[in-house]
């Protein structure tokens, strides 16, 4: 999981972005041996108990996609306001296609 300010601003100043109309997703290499998470669900998608929902349920979709996700990398996932209508399988899918296309989920090397 990322926790510092500092894994997040550098997040955002070297990572590259993989965008879908659910969520957007900053993805970064980095020479650890696990994939490390964050978390960005802004106050315009409700108040607290509905970002909270919407942060559990990116992490159980992760975590359903856990096997197939490549070590070595720092992703930070950015809610978008669609997200809070979407059903589960959607919201897999839009994970599966950003993780893809940033080389975090599959057999694709990212580099």
């Amino acid at each position: 999981m990322l926790s510092s300010p500092r894994d997040y601003a550098t997040l955002t100043a070297e990572g590259t972005s993989r965008s879908h109309p659910l969520l957007v997703a900053r993805i970064r290499r980095t020479d650890l041996g696990v994939t490390r998470f964050g978390f960005a669900v802004g106050r315009r998608l409700g108040g607290a108990v509905r970002r909270n929902r919407i942060r559990r349920r990116v992490r159980e979709a992760l975590m359903a996609m856990a096997p197939a996700l490549q070590p070595g990398w720092d992703v930070l996932i950015i809610a978008r306001p669609p997200i809070v209508e979407a059903d589960h399988d959607t919201l897999v899918g839009a994970l599966a296609k950003v993780l893809t296309r940033g080389g975090v989920l599959g057999g694709a090397d990212g580099r």
